[in-house]
């Protein structure tokens, strides 16, 4: 009886912390998810509209990651070894960090430095997350040449959606 009583108080608890898939697979983002701010390392605040046209005309994959997430801890090595695996790819890392010190800690006690890095000094509920349905991380988009959503939502970088998008956009 009492590893019955665990096993249903364990699967609750899992239910109720599992993230919830969107509904809609959005394909652009509102005006309001564009105008959203986000800071860079320097504390310079830029827009996502501003960072997805420093991309037009590329495939970007956007990885959003805190230090303090084990399950994106987990994934940094893979999500690596995609971007080794799609070196015409550009990849930028907006982070969920809960501070500016723990933004630039985490930068650097995860080598993430040399890569393009924004964080959302606002928190996790902004515009722009609340629009793209954030509620979980890690999470990755693909957004085309275009700067359009090709694909919305994926929780691994293994996911082999990530990559199917990516080769189909080169072509």
């Amino acid at each position: 009886m009492k590893k019955i009583m665990i096993f249903a108080w364990l699967s609750i608890c899992t239910l109720n912390f599992a993230q919830d898939i969107p509904k809609q697979n959005k394909t652009q983002f509102s005006k309001e998810a564009l105008t959203q701010k986000l800071e860079d390392e320097n504390g310079n605040k830029i827009s996502v509209q501003q960072i997805l046209d420093q991309h037009k005309g590329k495939i970007l994959v956007i990885d959003f990651w805190a230090g303090w997430c084990r399950d994106c801890l987990q994934a940094l090595p893979k999500a690596e070894e995609l971007e080794k695996n799609n070196p015409t790819i550009d990849f930028v890392f907006f982070s969920l960090e809960r501070s500016k010190e723990k933004f630039d800690s985490s930068l650097e006690r995860f080598n993430m430095k040399e890569k393009e890095n924004y964080w959302f000094s606002e928190g996790w509920k902004n515009n722009f997350n609340n629009y793209i349905d954030l509620n979980w991380i890690p999470r990755y988009m693909v957004i085309d040449q275009q700067s359009k959503i090709a694909k919305y939502y994926a929780i691994n970088p293994q996911d082999p959606e990530i990559q199917k998008t990516i080769d189909r956009l080169l072509k």
